[in-house]
Formats: structure tokens, sequence, C-alpha cells
């Protein structure tokens, strides 16, 4: 990896896609349940998100009915 690309790596995958998928639900419904824009949720989506607010994780939990651990987890380097 370049150092550029070491400093954009944070070592989290958001497993977003998968759990929607396995929800039978879009972006969009997610979007609309949790008050969050569907370009930030894609941002989180694609692991090009920074931070994320507390807040906006439990809704995004509480909505896929799932933990933290399911959403988050530790990425391959």
């Amino acid at each position: 990896m370049s150092p550029a690309n070491e400093e954009e790596f944070t070592g989290i995958h958001c497993r977003l896609d998968e759990l929607l998928t396995a929800r039978g639900m879009t972006l969009t419904e997610l979007s609309a349940r949790v008050g969050v824009s569907i370009v930030n949720l894609s941002v989180l989506k694609n692991d090009r998100a920074r931070a994320i607010r507390y807040s906006t994780l439990r809704a995004i939990c509480d909505a896929l009915d799932c933990e933290v651990g399911e959403l988050l987890v530790l990425a391959d380097r």
C-alpha cells in the first residue's frame, strides 16, 4: 500500500450492503427510517466514512435489527 492509501485505510469494514440485502431493504428505505441521507449512507456502505455518530449507529442498528459488531467488522489488510 502506498502511504496515501495507508492513511485512508481505517481497518474497519461496514457490512451495510450485506445486511440490507439479507433484510430485503434498500438504501432509500434505510435512509427514510433513520433520517440519514442516502449519500451519507453510501459513504458508510463503501467504507469511505471517517466517523459515525453513536446516535446514527444506533438508529442503523435498530432499523436493521442488528448489533454494532454485525455492522462494523475488522477488515483484512
